[in-house]
C-alpha cells in the first residue's frame, strides 16, 4: 500500500477524532481501511508461503495451512 494512502487513513482518522467526518469521508475511510487491511493479509500470507518447520532431527517441511 502505498504511504499517501497510509497517511490519509490518519489525517482521516484524526480529523475523526476531532470535528467528525461527512459522509463522502467515512466511504473513503472504509474503502482505504479495506485496502490496508487486504494488504496487511496479503503480506501475512506471503510470509507464511515461505515459513519451514526445522524438526529435531533437520528435516524442514513447510508450514502447512490448517
Amino acid at each position: 500500500m502505498e504511504q499517501y494512502k497510509i497517511d490519509r487513513i490518519n489525517v482521516l482518522a484524526k480529523k475523526s477524532k476531532t470535528e467528525g467526518l461527512t459522509e463522502e469521508e467515512k466511504q473513503e475511510q472504509a474503502v482505504l481501511r479495506r485496502e490496508y487491511i487486504d494488504a496487511v493479509k496479503a503480506s501475512l500470507c506471503a510470509n507464511l508461503d515461505n515459513t519451514y518447520i526445522v524438526d529435531e532431527k533437520g528435516n524442514k517441511r513447510k508450514l502447512g495451512k490448517n
